[in-house]
């Protein structure tokens, strides 16, 4: 909600609900003088029962609202107001309404107020009566289910209404905070029913012996709820331990944590560091939900921060409020945090990093988010580590041993994604070949080829750079991939290629002659070019066209030349 919402909702309650209590008590009067002690004692029952709520979304769920209807049965609409106003305060102390926050008190003291005078409108046009009359005939059931039935429909309503327009939320009309209210009703109206006629024939004793059971069952129905919640997330936590178990780089590990870890608990913020060192550690995911701040590179020192500070101990950290952590502050700690998690992240026995979240709330995070945490903690370890030896073993699987460029396999998958990917988009694609690679290693010996096919292999990295795909093909042969190149801006990167490796001699240490010194070694390359799509329909074909140029118009007509299929193809053609 934004600043003139708010603004909006103090006037709002500034002139309607002072307004609305004097009219209500003008044209509804309460007997005050003989029932004092009796409404004092609803007030109670009803504030205590307002102490156990389910929190159902962003709206509490109570039970007050069986209590309020046995008052207003009795008393009238007057002394329902009282009893639910003392009620709802109890409810927003329960729920730690944070300073940013204290517009709900206003909020939902309208919200109520409305609520109780448009079905005591209701009741009393249908007829209804109070006191014992309430119930004095059969005809007496419809006002009184009509008042019960549009306590729920208004509250509904009013939820609503607010969600939608003050908060900007997309509404569903039947959601589960709908069915708790329908499923509350049905348990919690008949109770209070039944207590208002107990109170009718006993007096205020029907209080107390009502008024336990309905405590019980409130404080029951708000376990039940808190560990269906906490199965909820159990069962949401095991799917994101399962989803980081799939072949996963580490990037794409911490992306998924953040993720899921931002839609599971209410954080603003979240921290992953990962230990370096022993007095060290380096930020390696940051989150921020509102995209301020953004944070490309942190370093902590053990004991520092928050982070620092679960490191150093090597426990886990629940804060609820930013009194409890603000001497752990540092120029890296969210200025509007309240609410803090933090727990290590142990692998076999060692902590290898530290997670910490924030809330801009007070009272954020309860025990179980806080187990909830611990838990992903774990999983994330896991999967950093099998991320790890994914990358590793994809790297091996995908690099060529000696040189550490791509290899075949890795290139031909490159190929066709280039050419499926997009139809459109011209690809272009170069071969070489090391002229006279053979007598290299008979001179020199396998070791010394070895050597000059890594700085082969180097040289094409650096004349290429992120342009596009640099594999070995195999043997003294090697492919660039150039996706988005024209045939043109091939043959100049080829000739760029050609040029590198011709101008500057090759260094040798590893030769099988006497020497000491090192060998400077002068090669060239033949080199074919090839580009899709006027060369060819397929992948396939671009490899042989590019293949033919490199041994028919460069090998064959010299060595240490740059030859284009098209060259060749116009060649054939005029004969």
């Amino acid at each position: 909600m934004g600043r003139k919402e708010k603004i909006a909702v103090w006037l709002v309650w500034l002139i309607v609900w002072p307004a609305g209590l004097f009219g209500v008590f003008q044209f509804f009067p309460p007997d005050l003088i003989d029932n004092q002690m009796d409404i004092l004692a609803f007030v109670i029952l009803a504030s205590i029962v307002a102490l156990f709520p389910l929190q159902i979304g962003d709206n509490p769920v109570f039970f007050t609202h069986g209590i309020t209807f046995a008052v207003f049965l009795y008393f009238g609409l007057a002394v329902e107001i009282i009893v639910s106003q003392v009620a709802l305060i109890f409810l927003l102390l329960k729920l730690r309404v944070s300073r940013s926050n204290v517009h709900r008190f206003p909020l939902n003291f309208v919200m109520f107020l409305v609520i109780s005078i448009s079905s005591a409108l209701i009741y009393h046009m249908l007829g209804g009566q109070h006191g014992r009359e309430a119930v004095s005939s059969v005809s007496n059931a419809v006002p009184i289910v009509a008042y019960a039935f549009f306590q729920l429909f208004f509250n509904q309503l009013t939820i609503k209404f607010i969600a939608k327009f003050l908060y900007k939320r997309h509404v569903k009309m039947f959601d589960i905070g709908l069915l708790w209210d329908l499923t509350s009703g049905l348990l919690v109206f008949p109770v209070g029913f039944l207590l208002y006629m107990m109170y009718a024939e006993f007096g205020v004793s029907a209080v107390f012996y009502v008024g336990i059971p309905f405590i019980l069952i409130s404080g029951m129905l708000m376990l039940y709820h808190k560990s269906s919640i906490v199965n909820q997330y159990l069962k949401r936590t095991s799917r994101i331990g399962h989803e980081l178990t799939g072949n996963l780089g580490v990037k794409d590990v911490l992306d998924l944590f953040v993720d899921r870890l931002s839609q599971l608990l209410p954080v603003d913020y979240i921290y992953i560091f990962d230990v370096e060192s022993d007095r060290e550690m380096n930020l390696i995911r940051y989150f921020d939900r509102s995209g301020v701040t953004y944070f490309p590179s942190i370093k902590l020192h053990i004991g520092e921060s928050i982070s620092g500070h679960t490191w150093e101990e090597g426990n886990s950290f629940k804060y609820n409020k930013k009194s409890d952590w603000d001497h752990l502050r540092n120029r890296y700690t969210p200025k509007e945090a309240e609410s803090a998690l933090s727990v290590p992240i142990e692998r076999k026995g060692e902590i290898v990093g530290v997670i910490t979240i924030y809330s801009n709330q007070k009272y954020a995070f309860l025990q179980f988010q806080f187990m909830i945490l611990n838990i992903l903690g774990s999983y994330l370890a896991v999967a950093i580590d099998n991320a790890r030896h994914y990358e590793k073993t994809k790297l091996e699987s995908e690099r060529c041993a000696l040189t550490g460029l791509y290899n075949f396999r890795y290139f031909q998958d490159q190929l066709h994604e280039a050419f499926f990917s997009d139809k459109d988009q011209s690809i272009a694609l170069i071969l070489l070949d090391i002229d006279h690679f053979k007598s290299i290693n008979d001179t020199y010996g396998h070791e010394s080829g070895n050597e000059i096919l890594c700085q082969f292999a180097e040289r094409l990295e650096d004349v290429v750079g992120n342009a596009g795909v640099v594999a070995r093909y195999g043997g003294e042969e090697f492919a660039i991939l150039l996706p988005r190149y024209k045939d043109y801006e091939a043959y100049q990167v080829a000739e760029d290629i050609r040029r590198s490796i011709a101008e500057q001699p090759f260094s040798t240490y590893q030769y099988i002659l006497s020497d000491d010194e090192p060998k400077e070694v002068s090669i060239t390359a033949s080199i074919g070019v090839a580009t899709y799509p006027v060369d060819c329909e397929e992948p396939l074909e671009l490899i042989r066209h590019a293949d033919r140029a490199m041994y028919v118009g460069a090998k064959q007509k010299g060595r240490n030349r740059v030859a284009c299929y098209e060259e060749l193809k116009t060649a054939a053609e005029s004969l």
